[in-house]
């Protein structure tokens, strides 16, 4: 046994509470090397006749990938306290892993054991219950509709008449978005994530001037509320897009410095290196990125969070939004962060945080800061396998379960995942062009954990390279729409909400990658009913041994997705065929 494989820590992601009465224990092994675990476990205070009274539970393996299995177990201590530790065997051994250390014989002193020390309801990680039933569409609002030309920016261009550039404007607004609200009906969302609305110098509104005022060419703020109370009409819920981390060029306190520079009352409100304070060649303040139209604010200073604070609920206390993404949110201190949940939650317990980061965000995933962050490591797993073709089965399998096993479930169970974003390539570009591979990456999105997000036009076809490529004009004439994608995705947003194992109802776990000929198979399932998936990624037919899906009979329904519905057919066979780029879904009844 490679006991220096071995690694438990008793706290984030490896040791935390699921509810106020359950924990989650996790340990890693080397892949292959460990053929059982059990989690020994006790009231560090329930003794009797000088012994420690100790139970047993066997753990399950979630997860494998080239280098390590992942082994999961719940337990529900009586007390909500426990002191704990883990037996490991393989076929030679035996070995006890410890906090103190791996021993060959289980030690008798408590002190050796693991410790957690008190399930304090308090603690519990606890976003929107919400968010878990949420499919979201992000609309970039500059480019999604233009209901009313006479609030038109100057040199405002007709409705897709030239490709998006980052400085051109085509009048999208919010009586565009309002006008089209039907047509998120029909997909099945219930969630908008808009990019930034408030006044700004640029189209995509990132370089905040004012964040108490609508940006007018998107309206008033009489018609956000509007906005805001349609979408609540039909179910839908409203996140908006907070840039606390800079603000633009022409943001008031940052036009005050560059006029008065040392005597301006506002020259704490930014991280200033020396005076004067200059923009060219490089700016020397601090920026987002190196870019001088966009200030980092200092959310240290006492006013800057006041200022922004005051901005987090104002939004939601009056216009009733139900949730702020964050942008650059990795960059903010983390005490304004925890500033910032307790504004927001006292107003609206529900609200969604979400935090703009694209690397491990555990830090912030810790229930007194974010409930979610956009799940860029799924992204770059399921572009790169489907879209890209350029890893393996086994290297996506591996990349997704490192994902799956990189936050507690309940983190996960609120991820905001995504396939792409106005700050990246379209996914039918990112494809090649080819909407076989879109689709597959929609079922695995889909059928994935967490909280999946469309980007506005990918449902109906609409390409486009990297930024401003990504940004044009929605596509409403419906000739010109890939209709059959829509109603594709139309199909899996319905199978998600009606079958809940397809979705949050159920766990995910690989049952087998395979290198040669391109394939993958995994399961959602819960303690009623197995889905087990097989995605075919490439473009050859292929026949899946039934073994495979590791079943106990043969006794399986195998699900057809036809113009929006599901049919049923009894599947008694020893291969499953599967077409190039094709997929199969395979029923389990488990009562």
């Amino acid at each position: 046994m490679i006991k220096e494989a071995i690694f438990h820590r008793p706290k984030n992601n490896f040791a935390y509470a699921y509810d106020k009465e359950t924990l989650h224990i996790l340990l890693q092994t080397k892949q292959g090397d460990v053929g059982s675990v059990e989690l020994i476990y006790g009231d560090p205070y329930d003794w009797a006749n000088d012994e420690w009274q100790t139970e047993t539970l066997p753990m399950k393996k979630s997860g494998s990938t080239s280098h390590y299995d992942y082994w999961l177990v719940e337990v529900k201590p009586s007390f909500r306290r426990m002191r704990y530790g883990f037996r490991l065997k393989d076929e030679k051994e035996t070995c006890y892993y410890m906090e103190g250390g791996t021993f060959n014989e289980q030690p008798n002193d408590i002190a050796n054991y693991f410790c957690f020390p008190y399930l304090n309801a308090v603690d519990v990680f606890q976003a929107p219950e919400w968010v878990k039933d949420t499919v979201w569409y992000q609309i970039f609002p500059e480019r999604f509709g233009n209901g009313d030309p006479s609030i038109n920016p100057v040199g405002t261009l007709p409705w897709g008449s030239t490709d998006p550039s980052p400085a051109n404007f085509f009048g999208g607004d919010f009586q565009g978005v309002i006008n089209h609200l039907d047509h998120l009906v029909e997909l099945g969302i219930n969630g908008i994530y808009f990019t930034p609305i408030f006044k700004a110098h640029s189209n995509h509104k990132y370089d905040t001037i004012d964040y108490m005022k609508i940006d007018p060419q998107f309206g008033d703020k009489e018609v956000f509320r509007k906005l805001v109370q349609e979408c609540h009409k039909r179910g839908i819920r409203v996140m908006l897009d907070a840039v606390f981390n800079h603000s633009g060029f022409y943001f008031a306190p940052f036009q005050d410095v560059l006029e008065n520079q040392e005597d301006s009352s506002y020259k704490d409100w930014f991280h200033l290196w020396e005076f004067p304070v200059m923009t060219e060649p490089r700016p020397n303040y601090d920026t987002f990125a190196f870019v001088p139209s966009m200030p980092k604010l200092n959310t240290e200073n006492a006013a800057v969070r006041e200022y922004l604070l005051k901005v987090a609920r104002y939004w939601v206390e009056e216009f009733d939004i139900d949730g702020w993404r964050l942008d650059v949110a990795n960059e903010v201190d983390h005490a304004f962060w925890r500033d910032f949940r307790r504004t927001v939650k006292s107003v609206k317990p529900d609200a969604y945080i979400l935090g703009e980061i694209w690397h491990d965000s555990m830090p912030w995933l810790q229930g007194d800061q974010f409930d979610a962050v956009m799940n860029y490591p799924f992204t770059n797993g399921a572009i790169n396998y489907f879209a890209k073709s350029e890893v393996s089965a086994q290297e996506f399998q591996d990349a997704i379960t490192k994902v799956q096993h990189m936050y507690p479930k309940n983190v996960n169970e609120v991820a905001f995942n995504l396939l792409d974003s106005h700050d990246t390539p379209r996914i039918l570009t990112l494809a090649n062009g080819n909407p076989d591979r879109v689709k597959l990456l929609y079922l695995f999105q889909l059928s994935f954990v967490g909280s999946p997000c469309i980007y506005y036009g990918d449902e109906i076809g609409m390409d486009g390279g990297q930024d401003p490529g990504c940004r044009a004009c929605m596509e409403w004439d419906e000739t010109k729409q890939d209709r059959e994608l829509f109603d594709y995705l139309k199909t899996l947003i319905q199978l998600r909400k009606q079958e809940p194992v397809f979705g949050n109802g159920g766990d995910f776990r690989f049952l087998h990658a395979s290198n040669d000929k391109n394939y993958i198979v995994y399961e959602k399932f819960n303690n009623e009913k197995r889905l087990i998936f097989i995605i075919n990624n490439s473009t050859e037919t292929i026949n899946v041994p039934i073994e495979q899906l590791s079943v106990s009979s043969n006794r399986l329904n195998e699900w057809l997705l036809a113009n929006g519905n599901v049919q049923k057919q009894n599947l008694d066979n020893t291969s499953i065929k599967v077409d190039g780029l094709g997929f199969n879904i395979i029923e389990q009844a488990l009562q």
